[in-house]
């Protein structure tokens, strides 16, 4: 069990780091963006920065998710043949489908994924209701 709670582990701590990478790009770019005289309309403005911010999350996630095909693939914790990706979204999402289980030593790796994959769509959520927030207080 302590080989599960370690690769797992590592995975999440690998995939917290992508996000907090990404999340602190994001961050950055928006203070950025805050500080400059927009040549568009506040709400054209606003648009942008949701879509494109939208956009770099999901592609932060298919990443995180990427991530955790790999370590499946690695410690071979699904049988041979399976497709890993849709494995890995499966858990991430937290939907689980059901029609693939891992191989009984690494069955700790489906609830690691999708613990990590709640915190981590969490996080993004937070992020965009924070946009969401700022762009409904600034005046534009």
């Amino acid at each position: 069990m302590l080989d599960q709670v370690v690769v797992g582990g590592g995975a999440s701590l690998a995939n917290l780091f992508i996000h907090a990478l990404l999340v602190g790009a994001i961050a950055a770019t928006l203070r950025d963006l805050a500080n400059t005289d927009a040549s568009f309309p506040g709400f054209v403005q606003y648009t942008l920065v949701i879509v494109a911010t939208g956009t770099l999350l999901v592609v932060g996630h298919f990443a995180e998710v990427a991530v955790w095909a790999y370590v499946y693939e690695w410690v071979g914790a699904v049988p041979p043949g399976t497709d890993l990706v849709y494995f890995a979204f499966g858990n991430y999402t937290t939907l689980g489908y059901g029609d693939v289980v891992p191989v009984p030593t690494w069955h700790l790796l489906g609830p690691m994924t999708a613990l990590n994959g709640v915190m981590l769509i969490g996080w993004s959520t937070a992020l965009v209701y924070d946009l969401l927030q700022r762009s409904v207080r600034t005046p534009g």
